[in-house]
């Protein structure tokens, strides 16, 4: 074979952070001979992650020319290439065999730490930390020291186990420069929110003065100030700007606790409202602000709680006006808002702008989704439909059902929505029809759900339209003269006719167990009678919250008997704190409560105990107190929110019985 130049030859070392393998010059040249040409090509073939091919190079490799000096790195490569592959065991055995056979390799200390690195990825983490010791026994190197530490570290964290993994990143940070130190840096950052302030101190104290101690106390500050958490945030990095005055990151501290004090500026006991209390919306705006004004009355009442205040302002209909007012509210200084009821959209956006906690009272949809500041204290269409599926089908054993519903939007949405879910919970929608909202007559909608409203065909149409055109009085004349004749037979044939018509009269087809119709109680309240004029009788009423009204029963009081709406609140409930509730509003305002009147108060009342608390000193604090939240029991019953900021309540479901409504268990 002809002689080729001479070249350095590209072999691999191991990375640091991760299993790849990064090119390195011999460090002196060879000649290339045959081993040395197929090894090239292994080499090329790995560089363009032809994994299986160059897998096969470099066994060939072995196989051929085991004495030649890249052996060792073609075993360090096929170990590469195994773990690439995830078949974790063959990477062992390349290692093994690479420590075996060439026991004074460079890459033996790669291949010890590799053999570490294949436990870790098949989630055997008791074996990674039960080799790591002898593994580090045995390399001298700081870079495979370093990489072990990481990888012991994060076979902690795996396990669930951050106080031994912080041990572990912290030998790392000793043994770590840049640029890999800003790795280790991270892993501390994401260790160290793991741990409580006691935690971090003790492991502080144990260090003393020396590194990373102060870095841990950094990065502590720091992640709780990313989540808010401000008060732990001030507090350890003003003992760590205490404690380490030359620090490097002591004059970002400064800054980070200089920013954090601003946000503390605002009036702690001061609650801000947004109400319709002027336009189209007024009588909603007006009832929330009594259900507020009652809550700030009981609550200040009380001697041993430090008093709030509230600062209200009128947004009519206009979302410009709402925006305008969130601003003033937080020049102000107010700790957090509740409402709007409506144009809450826009004020949710400007006040997760400006970081404060807002809780509307409103349907809109995904208005939750607006950020972490926003939450809603209000019940949905979906929350509706879920209690009265939930309900028909685990506790009534319903199984079909029939939709009728108002042709718009309202309609529409719960329609969609009791659709879904009936089939969520595999039941079947047998009918589905819609009526406009301008009709009075519904026969026809209720024919078509029943089976009984056929269009005549067209052909029959026009045979209708000759038989209209033609003289029949001759007819007529016959017919009369044959009767005159024969009058009894004429009485016989007619009590057969009327008998053989009533019993060719089509029947309904009523193929479900209930019934839901989304509408207003005075539809409803024309609807229903309809429904028992077609003979739909035996089967369950259900409607929305709007059912509960007494204008349903004063409309069709004996055809909506045992109709089933839910609600979010229901003045007769037997709980003692609706009662309450119910006795103190109806002195105070000389009127009974709805739920916007409740659902306002528990509002305030959930947000007054959380401001008036000694430790609650940031809005970012009161925000996570809502998060955190955890069934406060208020007159609309428990409350919570999820993680989105969304409402999380049981609603009331109420049945009409007589000439009123009850509570259903």
């Amino acid at each position: 074979m002809r002689k080729i130049n001479l070249i350095f030859i590209l072999i691999a070392v191991l990375f640091l952070w991760s299993c790849g393998l990064k090119d390195i010059f011999l460090p002196v040249p060879v000649k290339l001979g045959p081993g040395d040409e197929l090894f090239s090509k292994a080499e090329k073939l790995y560089q363009a992650k032809s994994y299986e091919k160059a897998l096969n190079a470099y066994n060939e490799y072995l196989f051929r020319f085991p004495d030649r000096p890249l052996a060792d790195a073609a075993l360090i490569k096929t170990g590469a290439i195994y773990t690439a592959l995830g078949d974790y065991a063959e990477a062992r055995d390349s290692y093994k065999r690479l420590i075996v056979e060439y026991p004074d390799s460079s890459f033996v200390p790669d291949a010890r730490v590799e053999g570490l690195v294949t436990f870790y990825n098949e989630g055997k983490y008791e074996r990674v930390i039960r080799e790591a010791d002898s593994v580090l026994e045995k390399i001298v190197s700081r870079i495979h020291i370093l990489r072990t530490y990481v990888l012991v570290g994060d076979t902690y964290i795996a396990i669930g186990s951050p106080l031994d993994a912080l041990h572990f990143y912290t030998l790392a940070f000793e043994k770590s420069k840049d640029p890999e130190r800003e790795t280790v840096i991270s892993k501390l950052k994401e260790t160290v929110v793991q741990l409580d302030k006691t935690d971090i101190m003790s492991i502080v104290k144990y260090m003393g003065y020396k590194p990373p101690a102060g870095m841990l106390m950094y990065l502590y500050g720091l992640k709780n100030a990313e989540k808010e958490q401000y008060d732990d945030a001030i507090m350890m990095l003003s003992y760590f700007v205490d404690r380490f005055p030359g620090h490097n990151y002591v004059g970002q501290a400064k800054k980070i606790i200089e920013e954090l004090s601003a946000k503390a500026v605002y009036s702690r006991y001061t609650i801000g409202c947004l109400l319709p209390l002027s336009g189209y919306y007024k009588d909603f705006g007006v009832k929330a602000l009594r259900g507020i004004e009652l809550a700030l009355g009981q609550f200040c009442a009380q001697g041993d709680r430090q008093s709030v205040k509230i600062i209200i302002k009128d947004t009519g209909s206009d979302p410009d006006v709402a925006v305008n007012a969130v601003n003033e509210l937080f020049e102000e200084h107010v700790a957090a808002i509740i409402g709007p009821i409506f144009t809450a959209e826009s004020a949710a956006l400007e006040a997760q702008s400006r970081g404060i906690p807002i809780v509307v009272i409103t349907q809109k949809d995904n208005i939750a989704d607006t950020g972490d500041y926003v939450f809603r204290n209000f019940f949905t269409p979906k929350m509706q439909v879920e209690t009265i599926v939930s309900y028909a089908i685990e506790e009534l054993e319903l199984k079909n059902f029939a939709i009728l519903y108002p042709n718009e939007n309202y309609g529409k949405v719960f329609m969609n929505l009791f659709w879904d879910e009936v089939m969520a919970y595999d039941g079947k929608v047998v009918g589905v029809e819609s009526y406009e909202i301008d009709s009075a007559d519904f026969a026809d909608p209720i024919k078509k759900l029943v089976g009984l409203y056929y269009e005549l065909p067209e052909d029959l149409k026009n045979t209708e339209e000759l038989i209209e055109g033609e003289d029949k009085s001759a007819d007529f004349e016959e017919v009369k003269d044959e009767n005159e004749a024969d009058e009894p037979i004429e009485e016989e044939s007619s009590v057969e006719d009327e008998e053989l018509i009533e019993d060719d009269e089509p029947k309904p087809v009523i193929d479900f167990d209930a019934i839901f119709i989304p509408d207003s109680p005075k539809r409803a309240g024309l609807i229903i009678p309809q429904l028992s004029f077609y003979d739909v009788d035996n089967v369950y009423l259900f409607g929305t919250n709007l059912w509960h009204s007494d204008i349903l029963i004063k409309m069709a009081c004996q055809y909506v008997q045992n109709a089933i709406m839910p609600d979010i609140f229901f003045a007769e409930s037997s709980s003692e704190k609706v009662r309450d509730f119910v006795r103190t509003f109806e002195k105070t305002f000389r009127e009974k409560p709805d739920f916007i009147e409740a659902v306002a108060y528990d509002t305030a009342m959930m947000l007054f105990q959380i401001v008036s608390r000694p430790d609650v000193r940031f809005r970012g604090a009161v925000k996570n107190e809502l998060m955190k939240l955890s069934n406060f029991q208020g007159v609309t019953g428990l409350t919570s929110f999820d993680n989105n900021g969304e409402l999380k309540k049981d609603l009331y479901l109420l049945k009409i019985k007589g000439n009123k409504f009850v509570e259903l268990e």
